[in-house]
């Protein structure tokens, strides 16, 4: 048997989207929402006894 190496490319469309962030949405609430979940995620942590 042997090593074949198979290359598949995506067809070279303008404005296509690959389903990541966008670089144009509002840092902020996205900077919030992160601090949220880090809130939360250390009362559950105290809350089971696990600190």
């Amino acid at each position: 048997m042997t090593a074949n190496t198979v290359t598949v490319t995506a067809p070279a469309v303008p404005g296509a989207r690959t389903g990541g962030p966008r670089e144009d949405g509002p840092k902020i609430l996205e900077h919030l929402m992160g601090w949220i979940l880090v809130v939360v995620v250390a009362m559950f942590v105290t809350q089971l006894g696990l600190l």
